[in-house]
Parts: C-alpha cells; sequence; structure tokens
C-alpha cells in the first residue's frame, strides 16, 4: 500500500509540475506552516503532522493529502458531511486534506486555504479541492482534472468565479461587447434598415476609418450631415487613406475592398440627418463604435476576434445563425485549441482556405507572436506566415480589415475559391500548418465536392510533407455514410495519417444545431495500418449555454482543457470513456462513439447496487403474480 501512495505522490508532482505550483513534501519550508505543523497529527496527539504538499500561491495556502485507492476518497456520515473522527482523517484523502487546513486556519495568519483530496492514478483518480476561510468554515467545490486553475496565473479567477460566484473583468468585458453588438444591431435596423451582409461591412469600415484620427485624417467631429460632402464621403476617404497607409497590395485587392465599402457612401438613409437623432445614422454608429469597440481593439492585446463577435450577434439578432450567408464562426476557444493541438511555432506558416473573418489566422498570429521576442522574426510572422482565402467578397473584406486592425497579417489574405486551386501550387507557399472550418451541409451526390470530408482531402494535398492540418466538422462527416464519403476517406489514409479525432461540445456552435468535431492528420505521410489513433470525446469542455448569454466559458474550461492536451500528447494515460486509442479502416466511423468500450471494473458498491436493484425488481415482479417471467421451465 505503501508502495503505491508513493506513485501516487510521484505522479501528484507530476501535476504540480505541469502546472507551475510548487510546493513543499512532506512539511513546509515556509516558517509559519513548519512550526504550526509541528502539533498536526492526524491522531489528535498534538504531535508532528504532515500532508503530502503544501505551500503558498500568491495568498492562498494550497494543501494536499493523497490515497492510492479512489476507494479511500471521502467519508461522510449519515447526513453526508464529511466525518472528522480520527479513523477517517487518517484513512481518506479529502477527511485528511480538511483536517490540515482547519488545523492551520487556527495556526497560521493566513486567511485562505485551498485543500485537496486526491486519489488513484493518473489513469482513474479523483482530485477534490475544498475551500476554507479564516474562521474554520469551509466549502466543496467541483473537482478537477489538473491543478491548472491554481497557479499564479488562473488561481484569482478561480476564487473570483468558484468561491466568490463574481465575474472576471474579462467577463465583464465579453458581456459588455454582447450587449454593445445587440444595441448596434438595433441602430442598424432602426436609423438604416442594413442589410445583415452590410451590417459588418459598416462596422469595419468606420473602424478602419477610426484609425485615421492619429493621423488627422479624419475627425468625428467632422460628420455634420453636409449633402454636398456627405458623411459617408469623408469616412470612405478615411478608409481609403487607411488602406494606403497598411499597404494593401496589389491595386486589385485594394479596389475588391473598397468597392465593399461603397455601401458607407451609397446608402442613403446613413447619410440623411435623422429627426431622432439630430444627427446622421453614420455618426450615431461611429461615436458608439469609437467608444465601445475601437478602444477595445486598439488597446486590448488579445486575440478576441472582435468583429466576428458581432458579426454573430448580428445574426442571432436578425433571427438567423448566419447560415444563409454561407458562415458558420468558430468560437475562440476553438480557434486557440487549434494552436495549441498543432504546437505553433514561430517558424510555421498557417493557411486557412475557408477564413471567414479570419479567426483562425487571428489567433495564429497571437499565438506564435507570443513565442518569439524578435523583432525580425516577429515582422516576418505577419507579412509572411499568415494565408488565408475566402470566396465570398463582403467576408474578405471583413477579413482583410480585421487583420489590419489587430495587428497586420492580410498580405496573403485573396478572394479566391479553395477547391478551384491547384493543392500542389498552394503547397509551393510552403504552409506547414492548415486550420479549417469548412462550409457545412453544402455536398450530395450531386455535388460530392462540397462534402467536409473533400474540403480536408483537398486541405491535406495543399501543405507540406509532415505538416499538420486541423479541421472542425460535422460529426457525420467523419461516419462517412455514403460510397462518395467513404471513398475520400480511404484516398485520405492513401496519402496521409489520422491523428486522432476530438468529438466536441454539442453546443460548440450554439444556435446551428451542428454536432461538431475536430480532426487532426499529419499530412504527406501515408497511414500506417498499425498506427494507434486517438479518438476522444471532450464534450465535457466546460462551456455551457446560459439564458441571454449564449455559450459561456465556465472556470471549469481551464481544466478540461489541460487535461485534454495532456491526454493528447501522451503526458498521461486515460480512462476510455474520455480517449481510445485504436487502429482504424476508411470505412469505420471515425468517432469515439464507435471505438468505446467500458474497461472501468466496478467496484463492490456498484454490484451490491445492480444485484441490490435486480432483486428489488423481481421481488416486485413475484408479488405482482408475474414470477412465472423467471421461471425457465415455464412457456
Amino acid at each position: 500500500m505503501a508502495k503505491k501512495e508513493i506513485l501516487t505522490d510521484l505522479w501528484v508532482y507530476e501535476l504540480l509540475k505541469e502546472a507551475n505550483i510548487e510546493l513543499h513534501p512532506q512539511g513546509s519550508n515556509i516558517k509559519d506552516i513548519s512550526e504550526a505543523l509541528q502539533s498536526a497529527s492526524k491522531a489528535g496527539t498534538g504531535n508532528v503532522g504532515f500532508p503530502e504538499y503544501c505551500g503558498v500561491v500568491k495568498d492562498f495556502v494550497l494543501i494536499i493529502e493523497n490515497k492510492a485507492d479512489v476507494s479511500q476518497h471521502i467519508k461522510r456520515n449519515k447526513e453526508g458531511v464529511i466525518c472528522s473522527e480520527i479513523t477517517s482523517i487518517k484513512n481518506y484523502a479529502v477527511n485528511g486534506a480538511l483536517f490540515y487546513g482547519k488545523h492551520l486556519v487556527k495556526s497560521t495568519s493566513y486567511k485562505k486555504f485551498i485543500t485537496f483530496g486526491v486519489s488513484g492514478n493518473e489513469k482513474r483518480h479523483k482530485i477534490s479541492p475544498i475551500f476554507i476561510d479564516e474562521r474554520g468554515n469551509y466549502k466543496e467545490l467541483e473537482d478537477v482534472e489538473t491543478f491548472t486553475l491554481f497557479n499564479e496565473k488562473n488561481i484569482d479567477e478561480y476564487y473570483t468565479k468558484s468561491i466568490l460566484k463574481e465575474q472576471t473583468p474579462e467577463e465583464k468585458t465579453t458581456e459588455e461587447v454582447l450587449k454593445d453588438a445587440k444595441s448596434l444591431h438595433e441602430a442598424l435596423r432602426n436609423y438604416g434598415s442594413i442589410q445583415d451582409k452590410d451590417k459588418p461591412l459598416i462596422v469595419s469600415g468606420i473602424l478602419l476609418a477610426l484609425r485615421e484620427m492619429e493621423f488627422k485624417n479624419f475627425s468625428i467631429d467632422s460628420l455634420t450631415g453636409d449633402e454636398t460632402s456627405t458623411d459617408g464621403e469623408k469616412i470612405y476617404g478615411a478608409i481609403e487613406k487607411n488602406l494606403k497607409r497598411a499597404n494593401v497590395s496589389p491595386q486589385v485587392k485594394k479596389d475588391k475592398l473598397l468597392s465593399q465599402f461603397l455601401v458607407i457612401k451609397d446608402t442613403k438613409a446613413i447619410n440623411e440627418v435623422n429627426e431622432y437623432l439630430k444627427k446622421t445614422p453614420l455618426k450615431h454608429y461611429t461615436e458608439f463604435l469609437y467608444e465601445n469597440i475601437y478602444k477595445n481593439i486598439k488597446y486590448i492585446q488579445s486575440p478576441e476576434d472582435y468583429i466576428g463577435r458581432f458579426y454573430g450577434e448580428f445574426m442571432s439578432y436578425s433571427g438567423g445563425d448566419g447560415q444563409s450567408l454561407g458562415i458558420v464562426l468558430t468560437p475562440k476557444h476553438i480557434t486557440d485549441l487549434f494552436c495549441d493541438l498543432a504546437e505553433l511555432k514561430p517558424t510555421d506558416s498557417v493557411f486557412d482556405p475557408c477564413c471567414g473573418t479570419a479567426g483562425f489566422l487571428i489567433a495564429a498570429m497571437h499565438n506564435m507572436l507570443q513565442k518569439t521576442d524578435n523583432p525580425e522574426q516577429r515582422r516576418k510572422i505577419r507579412k509572411n506566415q499568415l494565408h488565408g482565402l475566402e470566396l465570398q467578397p463582403y467576408m474578405f473584406t471583413i477579413a482583410t480589415t480585421n487583420m489590419i486592425l489587430r495587428g497586420d497579417g492580410k498580405s496573403n489574405l485573396e478572394q479566391e475559391d479553395f477547391l478551384k486551386q491547384n493543392p500542389a501550387q498552394l503547397q509551393e507557399k510552403g504552409c506547414t500548418v492548415g486550420m479549417m472550418n469548412p462550409p457545412y451541409s453544402m455536398g450530395s451526390k450531386n455535388n460530392m465536392s462540397l462534402y467536409e470530408i473533400n474540403f480536408t482531402e483537398h486541405l491535406l494535398n495543399s501543405i507540406t510533407k509532415g505538416g499538420k492540418v486541423i479541421v472542425i466538422v460535422p460529426q457525420s462527416s467523419m461516419t462517412g455514410k455514403s460510397k462518395e464519403e467513404q471513398v475520400i476517406k480511404a484516398n485520405i489514409l492513401k496519402r496521409h495519417t489520422l491523428e486522432g479525432v476530438i468529438t466536441l461540445n454539442k453546443n460548440t456552435f450554439y444556435g446551428v444545431g451542428t454536432n461538431p468535431c475536430i480532426a487532426i492528420f499529419t499530412a504527406g505521410i501515408p497511414h500506417d495500418k498499425d498506427k494507434e489513433v486517438k479518438f476522444i470525446n471532450f464534450e465535457k469542455d466546460g462551456f455551457e449555454v446560459q439564458k441571454h448569454r449564449g455559450l459561456v466559458e465556465t472556470i471549469k474550461a481551464k481544466d478540461r482543457k489541460q487535461h485534454l492536451l495532456d491526454v493528447w500528447f501522451n503526458r498521461i494515460e486515460s480512462e476510455t470513456k474520455f480517449c481510445v486509442k485504436t487502429i482504424i479502416g476508411a470505412e469505420d466511423e471515425w468517432l469515439h462513439s464507435f471505438y468505446y468500450f467500458n474497461d472501468e471494473i466496478p467496484t463492490e458498491a456498484d454490484f451490491e447496487k445492480t444485484m441490490g436493484d435486480y432483486l428489488t425488481f423481481e421481488f416486485s415482479m413475484i408479488m405482482q403474480g408475474r414470477g412465472y417471467l423467471f421461471d425457465n421451465e415455464k412457456e
């Protein structure tokens, strides 16, 4: 038993190391805590007692008590309260951790304690945190998979969200953005009757114009409603100057962008003084965007795709989901996850052939820029290492504008039909990573080229040998029910390697009604028939739907994501209910649900409960005169 507990201690040590948390084993190097532990015996003798790990992160004391077997995780009394008698404290992880926490509350000057009962091993385990305040009151918190939430970077957010039950500043900012999107949508509708596809064009065009304020080429005060030189003409002129300043080339590309922004100066209703507003709707939109959005984009260094968020909100308020305009926006947490799964390096070149508002490229740009301090390397990332295609003219304009607003990187965006491009020619760009959210549900037997799996094959053929390709597609594209899709899947395996498929939360694209998954490939290397492929069930990702807010990140999301990455990169083993590793064929359904089998051995308590339930059922049937159902000798 002692040897097993040592293995648990070592596994916990690795978890702490990965989370960048430094705790002291078997005692403490902090004088106040070390002195208090001299009388912390779990037997209540007043002698010395040590938890497995103890230390301080910011102003929180963290205490960890381990047990080798999950059956020794926690002991409760009949009322459901954690037992505090000596036997339970000695023999159960949570009970022991809580004991040490309460002891240190009384014996030290610290005011915030988080204790952890940990049991099991890397494959099957439980980690249960409990918060204790300076009065000794405690609160049980939701189990976690890692200690990521408790490092210096995350612990304040965890405390705010999980213990105080308050919003973080980031959440407040996001909520304000959503409210602003609703307000601006209503203004666009009420004061201009703007079409859905033109709304984000007006937003992005005004944001470009606002950039010229720094160079004295544009002023909100200049928007006077003059009929000779209209507000739209002034904004359009500032847009033209800013595109020139951003070195958008070639000229044909700049002309395409400007043609889309003509809606700003050509729409009569938004260039006339509104009786209610006492100014033109364009001026009203410009003032609103300056105060609520431009300042965020300019001063907050985050990969958050603000224009993309606005676009999504516009569509939802319009009573649609954006599909009628051919776009399903990828949420920020998914674009960030793609970067982590790809293990992006500052030397990578990223290609998104269906780039929409450029969410993947923005996330990739920020991810790579954070990994280098070299000014020349950072310049190359922006100028040479981000490539995108977008078929729809208005989305191409929004993507280019978004890249300009978020720190350049627009040089290699092109308005083209991806499927009409020669993949061998695209491969000459030297892109090492492909990321894609292709159009959904467009393929059919009459037009097989629009199957999502065909987009995937086309992207794989466009990336350099050994490069990573990651796509988010409906689960149906991984099952490949039609003969045509089966053929494409077989072709993929002949030339490329499937690394794994991650089944996602069904609400990832909230409101769209798509059950998505992420597929990860290595391009240009044929799939070895003996290769073990990972299939992961990541439906419980820590995101949930909340009324009036849509899909919202809970505090569990960071922990769940870290666990996913640990399993994906083979840092830990996992139960098959989370991850199955198996060989595959083209005819298989490439999803966790297809390969999953329950390899968990039931506990004695589980067995007793199942038998008890069955005997209760059989007794009930006999009492109802239907016992003959259990007599094999009778007809």
